[in-house]
This record gives C-alpha cells, sequence and structure tokens, in this order.
C-alpha cells in the first residue's frame, strides 16, 4: 500500500527552491515539502507553504533552519522520509494543522494522529524488530515532591532507568502537577531530575502495549502532564540536563520557562519508529520554535544542542 501510495504522489518528499511567490503547483497533504536557499537574496515570502526551509546563512532568523550542506541534508531527509512515510507525512500534517489551533485543541490532534500511528505497519515494523526490552524495577516513588526556598519542586525519580517515563511515572507526574494547580499558595514550580540525565523519553519496554489505539487515545487525553504543565502558567519552570530525547523534551518545554546546564542536547526519535511525538511535542516544541523548526526535529531526528536551543528559543537560558 505505501509503494502504491508513493507511486500515485499521495505520500512523498519534495525539496525545492524557494519561490519569492508562493509555489504554482498545489500538492496533496501526504507530501512533505522542503523549501531550499543556497545563495543571493534569502526570501522572506511564501515560507509557509513550506514543512521546512533549508539555508546554508547561519544568519537567517527563524523559520530558516542553518545546515552547512544542502545536498547531504536533503538526502538525509528523503532517507527517514523513505524509512517511514506515513509517520513523515502525518507529522507534517499535524505541525500544519495544530498551528492554528489552541494548546488544547493541538495535543487532542496529536493524540488521534498517534493513535492511528500505532495500528500502521511502518509502527509494527519498528516494534517488531525492537530488541527485547529488560525490565527495570526501579524502587520508590517515580515522582517526588518537595518544598523548598518557597518553591514546589516535581523531581523526576527514577534514576535507574534514566527517568524513562512509564505509565506509573505519567500517573504520578499528573498527580504532582494536579496538586500544583491546586496549591492554595500558588507556590512557584519547578520540574527537575536528580538523575544523570532529565528523562531519555517513553519506556520503550511500553511502546505497544495498550490494548486498543482508542484506549490510548482516551489515556493520553485524561492523563496529560504537558497540559497541566501548561496551565500552571508563568509559575512553571523546568530545568534540564544531559540528553533529552522525545517525551523528555515534549514534557517540559510546556513550562513558562526552561533553563538548561551546558552540553544538554534535545531530540525528537519517534518518525523513525513509525509514530510522531506523542506526549505533546508537536505542540509544546512547535510553540516555542515554530512548526518547521519543530518538523525538522521529528523528521531528521537530529539532535539540537544547547547553543542552538538557545538561539532558536527551544530553552530559555542556559546555567549551571
Amino acid at each position: 500500500m505505501i509503494e502504491l501510495l508513493a507511486e500515485t504522489g499521495a505520500i512523498g518528499f519534495l525539496a525545492e527552491p524557494v519561490s519569492r511567490s508562493s509555489p504554482d503547483h498545489v500538492l496533496g497533504p501526504g507530501i512533505v515539502r522542503v523549501g531550499l536557499h543556497e545563495s543571493g537574496p534569502r526570501p522572506d515570502d511564501g515560507l509557509s507553504a513550506y514543512d521546512m526551509v533549508l539555508t546554508t546563512d547561519t544568519d537567517a532568523p527563524a523559520p530558516w533552519i542553518a545546515v552547512e550542506d544542502l545536498a547531504e541534508e536533503v538526502t538525509r531527509l528523503e532517507q527517514a522520509v523513505q524509512a517511514q512515510p506515513l509517520a513523515a507525512a502525518v507529522a507534517a500534517q499535524v505541525f500544519r494543522v495544530g498551528e492554528r489551533l489552541d494548546f488544547d485543541s493541538a495535543l487532542l490532534l496529536e493524540s488521534l494522529a498517534y493513535s492511528t500511528l500505532l495500528a500502521s505497519e511502518g509502527f509494527r515494523c519498528w516494534h517488531r524488530d525492537l530488541p527485547p526490552q529488560k525490565a527495570r524495577m526501579d524502587a520508590g516513588e517515580r515522582v517526588r515532591m518537595e518544598r523548598r526556598d518557597g518553591k514546589l519542586e516535581i523531581v523526576l525519580n527514577r534514576p535507574r532507568g534514566r527517568n524513562a517515563v512509564d505509565a506509573a511515572m505519567r500517573d504520578a507526574l499528573c498527580e504532582a502537577l494536579s496538586f500544583a494547580l491546586d496549591d492554595p499558595d500558588n507556590a512557584p514550580v519547578l520540574l527537575r531530575s536528580d538523575a544523570a540525565v532529565f528523562s531519555v523519553g517513553g519506556d520503550l519496554g511500553e511502546f505497544g502495549t495498550q490494548s486498543d489505539p482508542a484506549t490510548g487515545h482516551s489515556i493520553r487525553t485524561l492523563r496529560s502532564p504537558v497540559r497541566l504543565l501548561h496551565r500552571l502558567g508563568d509559575r512553571a519552570t523546568a530545568a534540564l540536563h544531559g540528553p533529552c530525547v522525545g517525551s523528555g523534551i515534549e514534557i517540559p518545554l510546556a513550562a513558562a520557562k526552561v533553563i538548561a546546564r551546558p552540553r544538554t542536547s534535545f531530540r525528537l526519535p519517534e518518525v523513525s519508529m513509525g509514530l510522531i511525538p506523542g506526549a505533546g511535542g508537536t505542540v509544546s516544541v512547535a510553540r516555542r520554535i515554530g512548526r518547521q523548526r519543530a518538523c525538522w526535529m521529528s523528521i531528521s531526528g537530529r539532535a539540537v544542542e544547547d547553543e542552538r536551543a538557545l538561539a532558536w528559543g527551544l530553552i530559555d537560558a542556559v546555567s549551571q
């Protein structure tokens, strides 16, 4: 089916020079469209027609993505789309539509799309080839709450599992954030981790274990840490360090302020798994850096280091 769709042009990849006006041909919603600028005056109009816009100009403002070699980057992106065409196309579609929605509605769209992809052949093939995951018997609570210096600190507490987000951690995080929302003192909230990294993302041992995609959608809708963190508004700060992967970036970026230690990195690998970010990342990441840079992070799977993260606005400060 994927091959047939690709042959008819319903799903695919197109990279072309950015025109000074809107492109004169209309493509279907399944085409991941990349705009290119290599030399000469950089176009400022017509960029919204593209899912990503690439340039070699290191000083280019948003939504441009600066790369060292356009040809190499296009090849990498095309290969990523070819490896998981449905997931890549759906990611681009969700970013396009989601930017026109309010935060909660965009989360709903993401969850519906994620649930659909859980039933896809791309995800099933990735999951089939996934090496067996060792069960981690982490002692103690997944999330710890402390009051310190007038702040309510919510601490991810699964150090042996590198704070991989399993169902137990998700539920504990929702409980802690709900407590913070109801806190009569309206204390500032700090989300942090004492482990070697902030979080390596979703627990791979639980991927694809929902009884059915509709049930998974229902659970994500009812138990959404990213939605609760967003509702805290200016009260919420997230402090990050080490590799932040998948939900380990998607959730904390919903905080009003995000600080990171030096050498923190950020990566969204879900498209390579046949999925899209499913813990709120199509919303929290895109609201910070724009849908085109967020789409590039998702489809390329490339890590963004702290210096670029700060320049893009993915984080607000780098601090020891």
